[in-house]
């Protein structure tokens, strides 16, 4: 708690805060929970894109998945080769492709016209096909991206179409690829859409790895589920080798893990403007909002929250919430230690889908980055000030 407040005072709040350690646990835990003999970890930078997170991961082995141009940019600055990166976007038209493909880096395909236009463009260039496998996944529908109705990957009842245009243009598909969502916490999912790939793998002579990215559910609450990496890394290995000496060659196999290696690291500290006692509730006003930290509004996302500056108070329920002028709610009858005001609040599993998706919405500041690493913290991003609000703004003459 002390360091946490010791922080606060040093670079203020609100305050981004990531323990780099733990990063690096979740990585190895990650790295040995499979028996393989080729494992590649893309990790997906969506969930947190700080350049300092990348070359930390980038240290451990990592590679990287990027979702646009931007992050390919990013994950270069970093130190990342580009025959680390994966490019899987959704929906994006063919001149993000020519800039993702003229970096060097791997490119997933998750359209049919899209295929088409690579092939013929780029006979040469191997590529990777996103399959949808119709598989339901995830612990929000936000979030549950590989279902029949999803706008992502290529039908799995679509494959007589692709190898018709990978015919036509003798292009080489080297990479198949399949994500059903996110926090899902059966490992099942990922064996039954496994089964689907390796049933289409086998009609396509060129592959060289499958990628069957991400989605592990982190817990959230004291004494949530998760998954149990371990148990299925043991579980999916031996699925994974027995296909891979069915077909007599040693796939890659390929992960994208985003939450898992950065959520737990996290940690958000807000202060306490006001509390607001009213005829049915207590309301905790912070200095943030959903402008800060979105995923309790946007996804009814729960996240811890620890009263760090009076951690021995008499527990009480409050309503947390933000200052955004419409309502921001972050807990609703949330038991905590008395909160007054002044003390210091701190959210757990902070590190994923949280400052990634920060905004300037009242024209507020997005707050600082501190990266805690081997007992030293280092600051990693600045918090912003009107000149960066300002600065690509043009005020005419009316």
């Amino acid at each position: 708690m002390s360091d946490f407040l010791e922080l606060t005072e040093q670079y203020k709040a609100p305050l981004y805060v990531y323990d780099g350690d733990i990063i690096e646990q979740k990585f190895n835990l990650f790295k040995s929970a499979f028996d393989v003999k080729n494992l590649d970890i893309h990790y997906a930078c969506k969930a947190l894109t700080n350049l300092s997170i990348l070359k930390l991961l980038k240290k451990l082995g990592a590679r990287l998945d990027c979702v646009s141009v931007q992050e390919i940019q990013l994950g270069l600055k970093a130190g990342f080769e580009p025959s680390e990166i994966m490019f899987t976007p959704n929906g994006v038209g063919e001149e993000e492709y020519d800039r993702a493909i003229s970096f060097g880096v791997s490119v997933n395909v998750d359209n049919i016209d899209m295929l088409e236009y690579l092939a013929s463009k780029y006979p040469d260039i191997p590529l990777c096909i996103r399959i949808n496998p119709h598989l339901l996944g995830g612990g929000n529908s936000k979030i549950s991206v590989g279902t029949i109705d999803s706008k992502f990957g290529i039908s799995i009842h679509q494959l007589p179409h692709v190898h018709r245009i990978v015919e036509q243009y003798n292009v080489r598909i080297n990479g198949l690829h399949v994500h059903t969502g996110s926090d899902i916490h059966d490992g099942e999912i990922f064996i039954r859409a496994a089964e689907l790939i390796f049933s289409a793998a086998e009609s396509f002579e060129q592959l060289e790895y499958l990628d069957f990215g991400s989605g592990f559910k982190v817990p959230y609450k004291p004494n949530d589920y998760a998954t149990d990496i371990k148990s299925f890394g043991e579980k999916f290995s031996v699925v994974f080798n027995k296909f891979c000496i069915k077909m007599g060659k040693d796939f890659h196999l390929k992960f994208e893990p985003g939450k898992f290696l950065v959520s737990e690291a996290g940690s958000f500290i807000t202060k306490v403007n006001v509390i607001k006692q009213t005829t049915a509730c207590t309301f905790v006003h912070l200095d943030s909002g959903f402008n800060h930290l979105i995923r309790p509004m946007f996804y009814n996302a729960y996240h811890h929250i620890e009263n760090i500056s009076n951690p021995d108070g008499s527990d009480k329920l409050y309503n947390i919430v933000g200052y955004i002028c419409e309502s921001d709610t972050f807990a609703s009858n949330r038991m905590l230690p008395e909160v007054r005001k002044g003390d210091y609040l701190k959210f757990n599993n902070a590190g994923a889908y949280c400052f990634s998706m920060s905004s300037n919405y009242n024209s507020r500041y997005r707050p600082a980055e501190v990266l805690i690493y081997k007992n030293q913290a280092h600051l990693i991003r600045t918090r912003e000030s009107l000149e960066d609000i300002l600065q690509n703004q043009i005020m005419v003459e009316i």
